[in-house]
């Protein structure tokens, strides 16, 4: 029997993990001496590589001094927690991962706290070590004091710690003298962390993660905590949601071996395979003896904090660049994604063209958006929604603990636009030539505060927030300061037009663009919305031709991502999401009918 080593590796956003895991699998040799795979390995989704964050948990297997290790690459961002919390299931201890100068952040904070209550064995990595100002003695100490807060046991707090960098290759106990390589983390991980638990008893295993092929179906993947899985093995499936007992039978069984998956006969206890033949299984669900079926508990995810409309895109456009419009491929499609995005819930409205989905933050949200927009969906979405609890009969909402980096010419103006949205100053320390803010602030305060505080910081500012809980309601909490300028006409935007009106305000579209009646073309420079025609042309009757669109000196169109355009819409607007175009709108296109509902 094989001795197997079950790790996940946890840090905060772009503090070095996909890139670790790259080193681990070059140390381990998985590749030929003249094959070059380059980097980030595993971010092999495209948004991944393009917003370099990984968003999807990864199983790669290596094999060091006779030693099968299962590596787990999770996700940094607070919006993927519920990614992090299932495969959490898979391991038997954790690598954190945390920079030398920037220290322990929000998310370290969040997704340590489940590894330590789940008990599983920590090593410490103290990474990025050749950076300026690093100071890994002091992130040392942040991280034993960080460990104390969270009530880790005394086993956790003795915890071994290692010093390096990813980037450079190498690993060792004492961070003023570098290694050859990442050996001394390799050996720090076969000595620390424990070999799956062996219990007693009959086949038990949790689906912990899924995964699809066109040629066999769904797939099941878990750690075997209990007993053996064969081939042709007859199973119970029981449904974590009801109990319910499921006949089913392995047609195939894969375990990790590489970067890839190997087919086998059976799988030892401990190991995380992958199951074919199984139907109808949800993430949580668990695999048991056909004979004495006895269930795991179920994976608790901690609930959304977020809402969003998702509805048929209806404007004049629709149809023009998608491939799937119609509610119900939007419906169907949102609810496979519920079956292996855990913190994710879609839920039926009044309108049958309608959903509201939930989520953990708008980075989350949008992941999902992009990732249907390039499957070829057209849909509209409105302003993202705190979600609201009544408490001993007040009205509660979600609160963020929000850190910034900042130069320190910019932190009087990082604390002032904080303070408007009711945020609490809890710490400044400097932090090298940064200082470092912490506030405690609601959700909502949050929303469009990334894009302003850049714009405020000449793009300068490091942001990070992880979700505190419930509390109290606050009030006054400012939001868009500016109006919307709104096209009267549909046809093509003049560049005589926008030249004409360039002082009303910024612009979102370019000249010779498609626009709307009711679409917003830009944001105006007082807090009213604004009715403009972009459409007129200049009359060259008895005119130079110097005069045409081409002489004018335009403005650049302000530039917005995704998360940008849901940040800045207002509760009466919608985002038209295409395959092709992001486009904002006002829930009523017609002046008349927006000033109806406005008296409403």
């Amino acid at each position: 029997m094989q001795s197997i080593r079950n790790i996940a590796i946890i840090a905060h956003v772009d503090h070095g993990k996909t890139t670790l895991v790259d080193k681990i699998i070059y140390q381990c040799q998985l590749f030929r001496e003249n094959q070059d795979k380059g980097d980030l390995i595993l971010d092999n989704n495209d948004l991944e590589r393009e917003r370099g964050i990984t968003i999807f948990s990864k199983n790669i297997a290596v094999e060091y001094k006779g030693v099968k290790i299962n590596v787990i690459d999770t996700p940094g961002h607070a919006d993927f927690g519920g990614e992090v919390e299932r495969v959490l299931k898979m391991a038997d201890g954790v690598l954190l991962l945390v920079d030398a100068f920037e220290g322990a952040m929000p998310q370290t904070r969040f997704v340590l706290q489940k590894a330590l209550q789940f008990g599983l064995k920590p090593i410490v990595v103290v990474n990025k070590i050749d950076k300026e100002n690093c100071r890994p003695d002091e992130v040392h100490e942040q991280i034993f004091d960080l460990f104390f807060q969270l009530d880790a046991t005394e086993a956790q707090l003795d915890f071994p710690t290692l010093y390096g960098s990813a980037r450079l290759g190498w690993y060792n106990t004492d961070w003023k003298t570098p290694a050859s390589d990442i050996s001394p983390l390799l050996d720090a991980i076969i000595k620390y962390v424990p070999e799956p638990t062996v219990a007693e008893g009959s086949t038990q295993m949790q689906i912990t993660s899924l995964d699809f092929s066109s040629y066999v179906g769904r797939i099941a993947i878990g750690k075997l905590t209990r007993g053996y899985l064969r081939e042709n093995q007859q199973v119970a499936l029981i449904r974590s949601t009801d109990n319910l007992i499921i006949k089913g039978k392995v047609k195939e069984l894969y375990i990790f071996d590489g970067l890839g998956r190997r087919r086998v006969t059976e799988v030892q206890m401990g190991d995380i395979c992958a199951v074919v033949g199984l139907e109808e299984f949800q993430i949580g669900d668990t695999l048991a003896d056909i004979d004495n079926p006895e269930a795991l508990p179920s994976i608790k995810i901690d609930e959304p904090t977020m809402s969003m409309v998702f509805t048929i895109n209806n404007s004049p456009f629709f149809g023009k660049e998608g491939k799937f419009v119609t509610s119900q491929r939007i419906r169907e499609r949102l609810m496979k994604e519920t079956e292996r995005n855990l913190a994710l819930k879609v839920q039926d409205t009044d309108s049958a063209d309608s959903f509201l989905v939930f989520g953990r933050g708008i980075l989350h949200l949008s992941i999902l958006i992009e990732t249907m927009r390039r499957e070829g969906y057209e849909l509209q979405v409105g302003q993202p929604q705190v979600l609201v609890k009544q408490i001993d009969g007040h009205k509660h909402e979600p609160f963020e603990n929000l850190v910034v980096d900042v130069p320190e010419a910019f932190s009087g103006k990082v604390i002032e636009m904080v303070t408007q949205r009711k945020g609490d100053l809890l710490m400044v320390e400097p932090k090298g030539d940064m200082q470092h803010l912490e506030f405690e602030i609601p959700s909502r305060g949050i929303i469009g505060l990334r894009s302003a505080m850049l714009t405020a910081t000449q793009g300068e500012a490091i942001m990070a927030h992880r979700l505190l809980g419930y509390q109290r309601w606050k009030d006054g909490i400012p939001e868009r300061q500016n109006g919307s300028l709104i096209s009267m006409e549909t046809g093509k935007a003049t560049g005589y037009a926008i030249d004409k009106l360039q002082d009303r305000g910024i612009f979102f579209i370019d000249s010779n663009v498609e626009i709307y009646e009711g679409q917003i073309v830009g944001e105006h420079t007082k807090g009213n919305d604004l009715d403009v025609n972009l459409t007129k042309a200049k009359q060259l009757t008895n005119m130079r031709a110097s005069g045409t669109d081409d002489s004018l000196k335009l403005i650049p169109p302000r530039a917005m991502s995704l998360e940008d355009v849901l940040e800045y819409i207002q509760a009466d607007e919608y985002a038209e999401i295409t395959p092709k175009s992001m486009r904002l709108r006002k829930i009523f296109l017609k002046a008349h009918e927006r000033r109806g509902s406005a008296r409403k």
